[in-house]
């Protein structure tokens, strides 16, 4: 029994707390329900505020304007809306803005999805429609969560219009040039209605911001046409006739998006719009005359305009300067000339040709720096032949001459003077890019600190040099000798513009680019770069210098204190090398040169050896076959290789050479050619030469660049190229390594 008492006991219990557990979710369900129920309905309310709110605001706006939910239903219509729309507007609810504007305009609900999409986004949305009545602006604004503003513009409303939204003749012109709408100006205008804009303009193609003849009802006239591409394959057209005796009207003028001036005998500016006003930066100047806002074409503005009164042809269109502003703006101007009671007027319409002249300026300069280019190649092509004829016969006549030889001295300056020419023409190759150059894998980190101490020496104690470098990948693929070279030219022009004191800072960082950049007249691709940054605090470039910095010959020092080839020399490097370079300088504070060049992220290749260098002339007389155009290079080049113990066959160009070879008992071990000749060029004849003889070995000399010539293919891979000028001893080593390999068998 107390077992079992126990047990009842205990099962009441349970009974009871479960009884409680059961209420309380009960009381909690209950009370959910209640909130959510209270929440709809405060959502409603507040819904409801909202329409009752906005239609408060909007009920006597002059524009009709609905509100509506998000599936498009209506659910509040303006007085205007009503009047607009009587038979299709509801006044409450129930109708979808969809259906009350599919007889406006054609298709509408595509539209309307996209324009509130767009406001769900952006928060409001406008886009211009076409109509058969005229233009219709369309905003919407996101009001609350599922509620949005609808309002409908009428463009152009107001006096002096007509009911198709403005009261300049209007055209919509479709494809294959069919007139899809005229407005009311237009049809009143033309007297009919034109299908096809042939009919109606007898001179095509129109020229915007032009003047074209239209056929009106009271014959041929002159007009001004203005065209705006609304949609593909659908544009407006805008014609402003200039009839004898009656200029456009001034408010015609500003309902144009294009700027007109009207213009009397001596410039004066009789009549403007607002776009002119704006172009011309004229709102609130006092200014009466054209003069006092453009800068002539060559000669006085009066003069060309004066011309542009008598002249009977077309007059042609002028590229000219604007003076307000402060910069570099340019507009170009179209006369044409009206006649009215009082005397001819002329009409002007004016474009905005800023973008055009910067990009004619970009093709001017780009087509200045290739020809420079080229000459600078041509004329370092011809040096090259010279200065190594001249440092070779040097060369031979020092042979053998020591110290105390009356001559040497002479010969040594002769020689040195040699070199300096030489690295002349090296700068010349350098901004024509082509000049030789051997890319490999470098970190930038060694490679400067490697530069450090040569820097530190260049720019003195009083000027404090840092290097920093940024974490992140360093390897970039470039000439280390011509890199260097770039570097001590930014340095030595950091040092020189700070009056003797000062600090210069190098930095390296990673830079990665996920778009296109574009900048200083390049585009720059996206992917991954390293920037080095060669800052100082100097006194700055002059903004109308810093254009003209990598333009060869160009310098700001003094007379006798620079070639003005370093920066123009440091632009063609970096170029051939694959990178960028730019410019940052504000006056009195300092300026910045950033090289912008490709990470590299291929196979770190090990060091070539270097060819065996034969110590002892070749012996068993070598054949050389010496192929080269330039008598006085082909003379010192024999006569080297002679007193190196080999035995020379000379050619002046391809055709001598393979002549020579048509000996087949003639034994030939190697042929030196110069690239460039007339006639077949080196690699054409070598070609040809080596299927009779596989194993002769082959040196290329050249004043022109390597990586220019297009002599590298499967069977030509072995060769070797010799930058002109050489030195005697360069072009002994050159052979002797090539002669000293184990021929094949």
């Amino acid at each position: 029994m107390f077992v079992g008492g126990g047990f009842l006991a205990a099962s009441l219990m349970v009974a009871h707390t479960l009884s409680l557990i059961l209420a309380t979710v009960g009381a909690s369900l209950i009370a959910a329900s209640v909130v959510h129920a209270f929440r709809g309905v405060w959502q409603r309310v507040r819904r409801a505020r909202t329409i009752t709110r906005l239609g408060q605001l909007v009920q006597d706006d002059a524009a009709p304007t609905f509100i509506t939910d998000g599936d498009g239903s209506v659910l509040f219509t303006n007085h205007a809306a009503c009047r607009r729309f009587p038979d299709e507007a509801p006044n409450e609810a129930g109708g979808r803005l969809g259906v009350v504007l599919q007889d406006v305009f054609a298709n509408p609900a595509p539209v309307l999805r996209r324009m509130q999409a767009t406001a769900e986004r952006e928060n409001q949305m406008v886009e211009d429609v076409v109509t058969h009545r005229g233009q219709l602006r369309i905003s919407v604004h996101h009001a609350e969560v599922d509620r949005f503003l609808w309002r409908l513009d009428e463009i152009g409303t107001g006096p002096g219009r007509d009911r198709s939204g403005t009261g300049i003749p209007m055209i919509t012109v479709g494809r294959g040039n069919a007139i899809l709408f005229m407005n009311d100006a237009a049809r009143s205008y033309c007297g009919r209605r034109h299908r096809t804009l042939d009919s109606l303009f007898p001179e095509l193609p129109l020229r915007s911001g032009g003047f074209n003849l239209v056929l009106g009802e009271a014959g041929r006239t002159n007009c001004l046409i203005h065209e705006v591409t609304r949609t593909p394959g659908r544009r407006e057209v805008y014609f402003v006739p200039l009839q004898s005796g009656a200029a456009p009207q001034s408010g015609d003028l500003d309902a144009l998006p294009v700027a007109l001036l009207k213009l009397g005998p001596q410039g004066e500016i009789l009549q403007s719009n607002r776009a002119a006003e704006r172009l011309l930066q004229a709102e609130g100047q006092n200014c009466t005359m054209l003069a006092d806002f453009l800068d002539g074409p060559g000669r006085p503005l009066e003069t060309w305009i004066q011309e542009a009164f008598v002249s009977e042809q077309n007059i042609q269109p002028e590229f000219l300067a604007v003076k307000q502003g402060g910069g570099d703006r340019f507009v170009q101007i179209s006369l044409n000339r009206i006649e009215e009671p009082d005397g001819s007027r002329l009409i002007g319409v004016l474009n905005d040709a800023t973008e055009w002249k910067q990009l004619e300026a970009q093709f001017v300069q780009s087509q200045k720096m290739q020809a420079i280019g080229e000459l600078a190649g041509g004329i370092a092509h011809d040096f090259n032949n010279l200065l190594t004829a001249i440092s070779g016969h040097c060369d031979l006549l020092l042979q053998g001459r020591g110290h105390d030889d009356p001559d040497y001295a002479d010969l040594t300056q002769i020689s040195q003077n040699a070199n300096r020419a030489a690295s002349l023409v090296g700068q010349l190759l350098a901004f024509s890019r082509k000049q030789t150059l051997r890319p490999e894998p470098l970190d930038i980190a060694e490679a400067l600190g490697d530069l450090a101490h040569l820097l530190n020496r260049l720019v003195g104690e009083a000027i404090d040099l840092r290097l920093r470098h940024a974490e992140g990948a360093k390897v970039i693929r470039a000439d280390k000798r011509q890199l260097e070279q770039v570097l001590m030219n930014l340095v030595v022009n950091a040092r020189d513009a700070m009056s003797g004191s000062g600090a210069i800072e190098i930095v390296t960082e990673p830079v990665e680019l996920d778009r296109a950049m574009a900048r200083d007249r390049v585009e720059v691709p996206a992917g991954r770069y390293i920037s080095i940054a060669v800052n100082d605090n100097g006194v700055g470039i002059a903004p109308n210098v810093i254009t003209k910095v990598f333009e060869p010959f160009f310098t700001t020092k003094g007379v006798g204190k620079g070639t003005g080839l370093g920066l123009s020399t440091a632009y063609g490097i970096v170029k051939q090398s694959g990178g960028f370079i730019f410019v940052d300088s504000e006056r009195g504070t300092g300026t910045t040169f950033t090289l912008l060049f490709p990470t590299y992220d291929g196979p770190v290749e090990p060091a070539k050896p270097l060819p065996r260098k034969v110590e002892a002339a070749v012996t068993g007389k070598r054949v050389v076959l010496l192929v080269e155009d330039e008598a006085p290079v082909r003379a010192f080049a024999a006569r080297a290789l002679r007193l190196s113990g080999l035995s020379v066959l000379e050619a002046p160009n391809a055709e001598a050479a393979l002549e020579i070879l048509e000996n087949e008992d003639l034994e030939v071990d190697l042929f030196l050619s110069d690239v460039v000749m007339p006639g077949k060029d080196g690699p054409t004849w070598v070609r040809e030469a080596r299927h009779r003889r596989p194993n002769a070995k082959v040196i290329f000399v050249s004043g022109y660049a390597e990586n220019a010539l297009n002599h590298r293919s499967s069977d030509l891979d072995e060769a070797e190229f010799l930058p002109k000028p050489f030195s005697l001893n360069q072009l002994i080593e050159t052979v002797q390594a090539q002669l000293g390999e184990e021929r094949p068998n």
